[in-house]
């Protein structure tokens, strides 16, 4: 069996998209902890930056449109850009893993119910694992309070598969980017 080859999928973390979400600080530091893990380990980090069309909330170059403070990916970071709830449709994403034979995603960051949740489900029908970070996703209040939408994705998300995928939600503290031989 071929070793397993992992990304840090960061996901929208930008002005926009994080105003106002639930624990935003808490949330943050925990995916500012794996972004350096992941520095560290010399694992390839993926981040998605939503944008819309002019006239939309979340235009390229707009003040809302840049990354949170403290989010700087480096030269060698892959910064994708999108424009639907699929980080897949419509991009290089999925390209970008083949080339670097990635098998499995480490899902953090902002808008659990739209783009973590419909990115994480996309991975695993195009034939990728995907470990979503219990604790490294957030979102707003909406029709229900943001802190019942990410314990209702952290519960159903963890029971998403295919025959050959599936998605597992773990704490932080267990994330290992790369298992020991």
């Amino acid at each position: 069996m071929k070793d397993e080859k992992v990304a840090l999928l960061v996901m929208d973390l930008q002005f926009g998209p994080l105003w106002g979400t639930y624990k935003k600080e808490e949330t943050m530091l925990v995916i500012k902890k794996l972004i350096k893990k992941a520095e560290l380990e010399d694992i390839p980090i993926i981040y998605t930056q939503h944008e819309e069309l002019p006239g939309g909330f979340l235009v390229k170059g707009s003040q809302y449109w840049q990354f949170e403070q403290g989010i700087s990916p480096r030269s060698k970071d892959i910064i994708i850009h999108k424009q639907a709830t699929d980080a897949f449709h419509n991009t290089s994403l999925k390209d970008e893993l083949h080339k670097r034979e990635i098998t499995r995603l480490v899902v953090v960051g902002a808008r659990t119910e739209y783009c973590v949740d419909t990115t994480c489900r996309a991975a695993i029908a195009l034939g990728f694992n995907v470990t979503l970070v219990e604790d490294g996703h957030t979102c707003i209040d909406g029709v229900i309070p943001a802190e019942s939408i990410i314990k209702h994705h952290n519960y159903n998300l963890n029971t998403v598969a295919t025959l050959e995928t599936c998605i597992s939600v773990l704490p932080s503290d267990q994330v290992i980017f790369r298992k020991e031989s």
